[in-house]
């Protein structure tokens, strides 16, 4: 079993920068890929980012990339998410999610959510 914990969101406005943080309790965490995704209101969860279980391989939904960062540490069974140059569409609540799953654009194969932390983008 496998528990995590979103925290760091916030209110910045467009063009800051926040770091988000997705603590994790079980052993296995180490051991499975980690996303995270959004979801605004009225519309569908969107995938982010993603993070294999080494760290080696990322992915990123093309609305974000270049400007977010994932990143983890299994020592500290933590992920990151360096959000940069933040705009007003990235307003959403952010969870992460960790499970058998390929890096990428998908939803299938997350076994394992957090409970979501709220990022606003003023402009």
């Amino acid at each position: 079993q496998v528990q995590l914990v979103e925290s760091g969101g916030g209110l910045v406005q467009a063009g800051g920068s926040l770091r988000l943080s997705c603590a994790a309790s079980g052993r296995t965490f180490s051991t499975y890929t980690v996303g995270w995704f959004r979801q605004a209101p009225g519309k569908e969860r969107q995938f982010v980012a993603a993070v294999s279980w080494s760290g080696s391989t990322t992915g990123y939904a093309d609305s974000v990339k270049g400007r977010f960062t994932i990143s983890r540490d299994n020592t500290k069974n933590t992920v990151w998410l360096q959000m940069n140059s933040l705009k007003p569409e990235d307003t959403a609540v952010y969870s992460c999610a960790a499970g058998v799953a390929r890096v990428g654009p998908t939803v299938l194969g997350y076994d394992y959510w957090g409970q979501g932390t709220q990022v606003t983008v003023s402009s």
